[in-house]
């Protein structure tokens, strides 16, 4: 079980992880024994709250496919029940990241000081400029 917030967790059921051979470097122990781990989370089939499944369909994370599933690949330690670990705090992490509600934008204006200094600026670098013309020769 999984737990993402109070009221929200995963059942076992609803995770499913299979073992895979890691990639890379790393001589026998990568090339013989299969220590890493896929993580594969369908979303529309959980039982996550609503809001919690369209906040996920939104995001633009490369782990999550166009048919709403997450896969996670955990290969960065040498056993299978470390791996298991980092892939599961990595989709705790990704659901609480969901969890919380987005801070509404509220739109603002500059300032009359802040317009006032732009405008300033501009003018003094325009003066500035207007010296850079060519030096008569006379």
């Amino acid at each position: 079980m999984l737990t993402i917030s109070n009221s929200v967790s995963l059942a076992d059921w609803e995770i499913d992880i299979s073992q895979i051979r890691a990639q890379g470097a790393g001589g026998q122990n990568v090339n013989k024994v299969a220590s890493a781990v896929h993580l594969r989370f369908d979303i529309q089939r959980s039982t996550l709250p609503p809001v919690y499944k369209e906040r996920l369909m939104a995001l633009s994370d490369q782990r999550i496919s166009k048919e709403g599933v997450v896969i996670i690949k955990a290969q960065s330690y040498r056993t299978l029940e470390l791996n298991k670990e980092d892939a599961l705090k990595r989709l705790q992490a990704l659901l609480q990241s969901v969890a919380k509600q987005p801070k509404a934008r509220r739109p603002t204006k500059p300032t009359k000081g802040s317009q006032r200094r732009r405008v300033d600026h501009k003018t003094r670098k325009g003066k500035i400029k207007s010296l850079r013309g060519k030096v008569p020769v006379g």
